[in-house]
């Protein structure tokens, strides 16, 4: 204490470096770096998570507990996955059990972006309604699948049929020959559930942004193959739309996780809402950030995809809101200063700029963000004497 003030409050809240560090431990090395300028400071460390990797951890350190169970993933092997429970509160994270990481060895490619299935998402939210939970919150990056929620909707009761007889949809190209939908036995407990798809992306289900053209290729899917999903896709939201009469493949974040959002919102009820919106709010990060001088916020690549409700951005939202100026780290930014200024981004610092080399700065990151967030400590806070001007 100097004075009457107490030492600056700040909160540490980046997301995933990927490839080199999880958002807990970027928030670990940025404290580290903050105390040993000033020793006095008071840091909060709030790691973070936009609906992808990192979500069930993320809440995890507020209060849910993990329930883990054994589910089919992507490709039809036993996993086991996480989620969080708090209450009657359940975050699934659909990676634990349709996630890109769970692929055979070798990773994605044309045939796994064929059969790639949810049907795994559908188990974690059974048991999760087992357990109690009445509000599951479905948050839906990294999937490895393009089958429009088919399987998950399989996992919760709903019947399909081909033209031999009945059948359990395996990944997006099989829902071409899906000739009859039947949704009367999805579980009778999802009515009274509050089901919300927690995405940072809105393309809609099918078309040139659908969620076969824009991620397909990132799972391994080749040009026909991404065709034929789109079709695939277009043919299952008609089944659906026959079922249920509403069409939602037009809705913005239908094709989010390849088109989970779209089964979800069509056959679950789901709101298909901000992700880091959503994560925030199940973490307390109001309460967190009451009183900050300062945040921290950050990603490995702060672009102009970070613009449109990336976990950054959301954040930098939430601390004007309390009050709290912001400041910006990343590996690497391609985002004019009076842009992130414009959403709330007082200034930024990057990894590059102390380290060119992308492979170097990659390994060095953790001794990268200590460095910065020592110079961050220097221009933006004092040791409770007085507050630094702004910028």
């Amino acid at each position: 204490m100097t004075g009457d003030r107490p030492f600056p409050l700040v909160v540490v809240a980046p997301d995933t470096f990927k490839g080199s560090l999880t958002a807990a431990e970027a928030a670990a090395a940025l404290a580290r770096g903050l105390r040993r300028r000033l020793p006095g400071v008071r840091v909060v460390e709030h790691p973070i998570a936009d609906g992808g990797e990192g979500s069930v951890e993320m809440v995890l350190r507020h209060g849910f507990r993990p329930v883990s169970c054994e589910v089919h993933g992507p490709t039809g092997e036993p996993v086991a996955a996480t989620y969080a429970l708090l209450g009657d509160t359940a975050l699934v994270e659909m990676a634990e059990a349709a996630g890109l990481g769970l692929l055979p060895e070798g990773g994605p490619d044309d045939r796994t972006a064929r059969t790639a299935s949810t049907y795994g998402v559908g188990e974690l939210v059974r048991d999760a309604l087992d357990k109690g939970a009445r509000r599951i919150v479905l948050a839906v990056g990294g999937s490895a699948t393009t089958d429009g929620g088919a399987g998950m909707a399989a996992a919760l009761g709903a019947r399909t049929w081909t033209a031999s007889g009945p059948v359990r949809p395996v990944g997006g190209a099989h829902l071409i020959d899906v000739e009859r939908l039947d949704v009367d036995g999805l579980d009778a407990r999802l009515p009274d559930a509050a089901v919300v798809v927690a995405c940072d992306v809105d393309n809609p289900l099918t078309g040139p942004s659908g969620a076969a053209a824009v991620y397909g290729p990132q799972k391994g899917a080749t040009a026909e193959t991404v065709a034929l999903l789109d079709r695939a896709l277009n043919h299952w939201a008609d089944l659906v739309t026959a079922s249920t009469g509403r069409d939602l493949r037009g809705l913005p974040g239908a094709g989010a996780a390849g088109g989970l959002g779209f089964g979800a919102a069509s056959l679950l009820g789901a709101e298909v809402r901000s992700g880091i919106d959503t994560l925030l709010e199940l973490s307390g990060f109001a309460r967190t950030v009451a009183g900050a001088d300062l945040v921290i916020v950050g990603e490995g690549s702060l672009d102009e995809q970070s613009l449109h409700g990336k976990g950054p951005i959301g954040v930098a939202t939430a601390a004007a809101r309390a009050g709290a100026r912001v400041v910006a780290v990343a590996g690497r930014s391609t985002v004019p200063l009076d842009r992130l200024r414009a959403v709330g981004i007082d200034d930024v610092h990057t990894l590059s700029e102390l380290e060119p080399d992308t492979g170097r700065s990659m390994r060095q990151a953790a001794d990268l963000l200590e460095t910065i967030a020592e110079r961050i400590a220097a221009a933006w806070l004092r040791d409770g004497t007085e507050r630094p001007p702004a910028p």
